[in-house]
């Protein structure tokens, strides 16, 4: 990727490296899988589900970027182009930029590539008072009825344990998707695929993959490609998702970059939030398109902010 002017509008860049540590990869939430919470809901009045076995989703095209439906997919994002990750807020990004990956309900960027982030396994923070009047059966709960909580982010988990709940869920979510092309976006990114490494071992890697595959199907009808979200365990399952390029956070220090291009090639756009793993990727990957951001994701002009690419 063409090198950017780097960016740093940061108070101290040390804390905000610092900060970064204590935010989201599998490798430290799996640290604390064993304290998930739960927050209490009575008696919640449901009968538990049958949970399934968890049999792989069916691979019966053997291509990378299968047409699930009627529309035609459309173009993969432009490897080793110059991309910007805004989930905190749309703005305009810095001249060169060409791809731009935002909230689902933020508006798309007028003239470049839009990839629509969608949290397809958790709830979304402000949307728990929604799910729990309007789908508290999808919310995943412990033994004692309790929604569970990802510890991190605080967002309750979604059940995806039975192939009842996974159809309710894709018609969500699903929708989600299409309102995603509706907006504009060209492509779309689920977030939290690994969020059953934090279930507490209640929701299964192959629950997690069925479920994955859905919504692939779902963003193929609507002619988007997808994207596999971190989740480097189940880069061998690429097959059974149908997931089309990869969106990976912290893979030069987590040393899972060569991972990710052994399945996307170079199809793999890479968010650091440590300098140091920023430069180290820029060094041994500058085939691939790599920036660094503040962890927290903030806008242009705030305390804190960070941007670079190379």
């Amino acid at each position: 990727m063409a090198t950017m002017a780097t960016i740093l509008v940061c108070d101290a860049l040390p804390r905000c490296m610092l900060n970064s540590v204590l935010m989201k990869r599998a490798h430290w939430v799996a640290l604390l899988a064993a304290s998930l919470m739960a927050i209490g809901c009575g008696d919640s009045g449901m009968s538990a589900p049958s949970i399934d076995a968890g049999s792989h989703p069916s691979d019966d095209s053997g291509t990378n970027n299968p047409d699930a439906g009627t529309g035609s997919l459309g173009p993969l994002p432009t490897a080793n182009a110059a991309f910007d990750y805004q989930l905190g807020g749309g703005y305009q990004p810095v001249a060169g930029v060409v791809i731009v990956s935002r909230d689902r309900e933020d508006t798309p960027a007028q003239n470049l590539y839009n990839i629509c982030y969608v949290n397809g396994f958790q709830t979304q923070p402000g949307e728990r008072d929604f799910w729990l009047a309007s789908h508290p059966k999808l919310l995943l709960r412990d033994a004692n009825g309790d929604i569970v909580i990802d510890p991190v982010w605080n967002e309750v988990i979604l059940d995806v344990r039975t192939a009842e709940f996974r159809q309710e869920l894709t018609t969500i979510v699903g929708g989600w998707i299409k309102g995603c092309k509706t907006a504009g976006f060209d492509a779309v990114e689920i977030d939290n695929l690994d969020t059953y490494s934090r279930s507490n071992g209640l929701i299964s890697q192959d629950q997690a993959v069925m479920f994955m595959r859905m919504l692939t199907d779902i963003a193929h009808q609507q002619g988007l490609p997808i994207a596999q979200k971190n989740s480097a365990e189940v880069l061998g399952r690429r097959s059974e998702m149908q997931t089309d390029f990869a969106v990976v956070e912290e893979c030069n220090r987590f040393s899972e970059c060569a991972d990710f291009t052994a399945v996307y090639g170079d199809e793999v756009f890479i968010i650091e939030y440590r300098k140091q793993d920023f430069d180290a990727g820029c060094t041994n990957y500058p085939g691939l398109s790599i920036i660094l951001r503040d962890v927290e994701l903030r806008l242009p002009g705030d305390t804190g902010y960070v941007f670079a690419g190379c």
